[in-house]
């Protein structure tokens, strides 16, 4: 994988952290590895990173490890920042609608607290 960064990466608050903070060693490995490929490709697969239709924005970072599916929440700053927020284990086909109910919040705060800057 090439390392030249094209894409910055960037917290919102400790949303990610706490949920990252809270995973086995081998799933957040697979996070780590799945948010360099975001921050050093061009093109990412939609294996991995999904705009979610209906949404204003919204795309999700996908990552599996054996069975156990894991989604984040992410947008976009100025065409280059993605900006994590919540994340969650995902149990059922669906995306949990409180889950995408509480990205949409966070995106609009942190677009929010910027104009206020």
């Amino acid at each position: 994988m090439n390392d030249d960064i094209i894409r910055d990466i960037l917290y919102y608050e400790d949303h990610y952290l706490n949920f990252y903070n809270s995973l086995k060693p081998e799933v957040k490995k697979k996070f780590n590895w799945t948010l360099q490929l975001i921050a050093t490709i061009d093109r990412i697969p939609e294996k991995y990173f999904k705009h979610l239709t209906g949404t204003d924005g919204l795309y999700e970072i996908r990552v599996e490890v054996g069975s156990d599916i894991y989604r984040v929440f992410s947008f976009f700053d100025k065409g280059q920042l993605i900006i994590l927020t919540n994340g969650f284990q995902k149990k059922t086909q669906k995306t949990p609608k409180n889950e995408l109910e509480l990205a949409e919040k966070l995106k609009k705060q942190y677009f929010n607290g910027k104009k206020q800057e």
